[in-house]
């Protein structure tokens, strides 16, 4: 697994990363969330060797990063933020390039390169200059060299930044078929990343750990978790009933006029009480939608905090 200690990136007078302390075990997808600046980049580029930690401690499967650098970076697969590459280089040149370096023989280079080729399906541009690709298919050569030596651990930092949604889909897809047999950790500022691909999630700011969770875990605590919106087709005189019920701790009138959102008191279900509500009033409800919770909004409450 990857275990990090205490970790601490000092830059100057500026303490980029404080303290950092947490796990990845096998088979996790690992989402390193927070605002732009909280540290996630620099945390990144220690675990891969690219910075060297001012304190603290870093293992890959029991190896210390530091006193087995290339045991360690043997282990990694990384895809910079931007998927920086060489542009006048194909995409065929690039991953021979990239193989040479992780030290793959000659007798195995052709099969792994057709591999990774097949797996990002790269075969339409394999002999096109890297420069004029698409931002998906630069992605995807990016992906394909983080994976061509069949790496352990892989770090994605930011994969889908920039990217419209169709290649957006096309890279989380990825990313979770990559998953199967690897670990994953995946740094990220877009909301939508942690739902679509991590099975957990921490969120940093200022270098700190602020939660750690699944996304269920972390959409439990927002606000929203387990209210209902209900929306009429004619606005009737039911928030009185609704707020009567000894579950409800708040109503909002939203905008329309024709809709309310219900919150629930702290443990409390609200879908039966309300549905019996207006089954009881004739109530003419279009929707009636339960909420999971609001990544964004606990994003937004628990970072804000932590800079107030």
């Amino acid at each position: 697994m990857i275990t990090i200690d205490n970790l601490t990136k000092q830059f100057g007078h500026h303490k980029a990363v404080d303290g950092l302390s947490f796990n990845v075990k096998p088979g996790e997808v690992l989402g390193f969330l927070g605002p732009n600046g909280a540290g996630k980049s620099t945390t990144m580029k220690m675990i891969t060797g690219f910075l060297t930690p001012t304190s603290g401690k870093i293992t890959l499967f029991g190896k210390d990063t530091q006193s087995h650098p290339m045991a360690c970076k043997s282990m990694l697969g990384y895809l910079p933020e931007g998927a920086p590459s060489y542009g006048d280089m194909t995409p065929q040149q690039f991953l021979k390039f990239v193989g040479k370096a992780r030290g793959i023989p000659a007798s195995e280079l052709t099969s792994r390169i057709n591999e990774v080729v097949a797996k990002l399906q790269l075969d339409n541009v394999l002999h096109q200059t890297i420069e004029t690709l698409s931002k998906g298919f630069k992605r995807r050569v990016g992906l394909a060299q983080a994976i061509i030596h069949d790496p352990q651990i892989l770090i994605l930092d930011e994969p889908t930044d920039g990217l419209d949604p169709n290649q957006k889909h096309e890279v989380r897809k990825l990313i979770q078929n990559l998953s199967k047999d690897k670990i994953v950790v995946v740094s990220t500022h877009i909301l939508e990343e942690v739902s679509a691909v991590c099975t957990r999630a921490i969120i940093i700011a200022d270098g700190k750990i602020l939660a750690d969770g699944t996304p269920s875990e972390l959409e439990a605590k927002s606000r929203y978790h387990g209210a209902i919106r209900l929306d009429f087709s004619e606005a009737p005189d039911a928030a009185d009933q609704i707020l009567a019920l000894t579950q409800v701790k708040e109503i909002e009138t939203l905008e329309d006029g024709h809709s309310l959102m219900v919150y629930p008191n702290p443990g409390e279900v609200l879908f039966d009480p309300i549905n019996q509500l207006i089954q009881e009033h004739h109530w003419q409800v279009r929707e009636l939608h339960v909420e999971r919770g609001r990544l964004d909004e606990v994003f937004r409450s628990i970072t804000e905090k932590a800079s107030a």
